[in-house]
């Protein structure tokens, strides 16, 4: 989710035994690296011909263009700039109502734990970063009641939001960019590739030898250790955690806001989903993160194929029976 959300993730991947029979032994990965969305990108990509995989770099890297001329709050003449401006966006571009549309569902799913409107309440806690202060109760109060996800309608050719409504997509555009680079590498000709927009996702694996992906997943309060490692064969990795962008350095107040009361949840340290869908699991891991230990189990019951690493504040660890934890 931007860099405010990150996966708390880096890549460690078996380059040379992927998908052995279908590649040459020395066929070494294409890479790539660049900023999207306010997160360091980073792509690999394997093919025979390393012309196809620079090629499909290159388209990659234009979607990404795309979205991020689309979704990112860091550029004023973004259309989600714009929308946020004008508080009307006409002819909206079909990748900006899918994400709007999916964020709407996950908001109905969640009873608005995940809420694109939080905007305000980033825009405020930033500034009053600036001044070198937290803000007031009275205004917090003041940007939670622009906080709605039901301000938001969205229709055939246009979108429009409630007076004083403002929304961050920082927590589904990341996801939505590595579904979307995926699929353009696929469309490409690459059949195994490692993508992080900030969320991780993978394609290919060789099942005979059991190579899938491994990533490790950063410790909460360890920036230079990990927590765990998951093996993600073809699935993606994301995680939300009270470390990425902190208001305050004791992780008391930071980028994750609850709707409900303009603050960050004081339950977990980090949370990571995986899913087949980098969007769905973007979007999951921060409305688990606000859903709390207390909520998030039984919603996490409804979606079986979707496995989680919830920390704790306290340090506490809880896994669901499927998450892909690397032996």
């Amino acid at each position: 989710a931007f860099a405010s959300a990150g996966t708390a993730a880096w890549q460690i991947s078996s380059l040379r035994d992927v998908a052995r029979g279908e590649l040459p032994a020395d066929c070494d990965p294409q890479t790539r690296q660049g900023w999207a969305l306010g997160s360091v990108v980073s792509l690999q990509a394997w093919h025979p011909r390393a012309a196809v995989a620079q090629s499909a770099l290159d388209a990659a890297f234009t979607e990404l263009e795309q979205i991020e001329q689309l979704m990112s709050i860091y550029r004023s003449n973004s259309h989600i700039g714009r929308l946020n401006r004008d508080g009307v966006l006409l002819n909206p571009h079909p990748f900006l109502t899918e994400v709007l549309r999916i964020s709407l569902h996950i908001s109905s799913l969640t009873d608005g734990a995940f809420d694109v409107t939080i905007q305000p309440l980033w825009a405020l806690f930033t500034a009053a970063r600036r001044m070198n202060r937290l803000p007031t109760t009275q205004e917090v109060d003041t940007a939670r009641s622009h906080v709605n996800w039901q301000n938001i309608s969205v229709e055939d050719g246009k979108i429009t939001l409630a007076r004083g409504t403002q929304i961050s997509l920082n927590g589904i555009a990341q996801g939505f960019a590595a579904d979307r680079v995926r699929e353009t590498l696929v469309a490409h000709g690459v059949r195994h590739a490692l993508i992080d927009t900030g969320e991780i996702h993978t394609l290919g694996i060789s099942p005979s030898r059991n190579d899938d992906w491994t990533v490790a997943i950063q410790h909460p309060r360890a920036p230079q250790s990990y927590l765990s490692m998951a093996k993600l064969a073809g699935r993606c990795l994301t995680t939300s955690g009270d470390y990425a962008t902190t208001f305050t350095d004791d992780y008391v107040h930071h980028h994750l806001f609850d709707p409900r009361t303009g603050y960050s949840p004081q339950g977990f340290a980090s949370v990571s989903i995986a899913a087949d869908s980098a969007t769905w699991a973007d979007a999951l891991s921060t409305a688990v993160y606000v859903l709390g230990p207390t909520r998030c189990h039984a919603f996490l019951q409804q979606f079986p194929h979707i496995d989680a690493l919830l920390v704790t504040k306290n340090g506490e660890q809880f896994m669901t029976p499927g998450f892909p934890v690397a032996s």
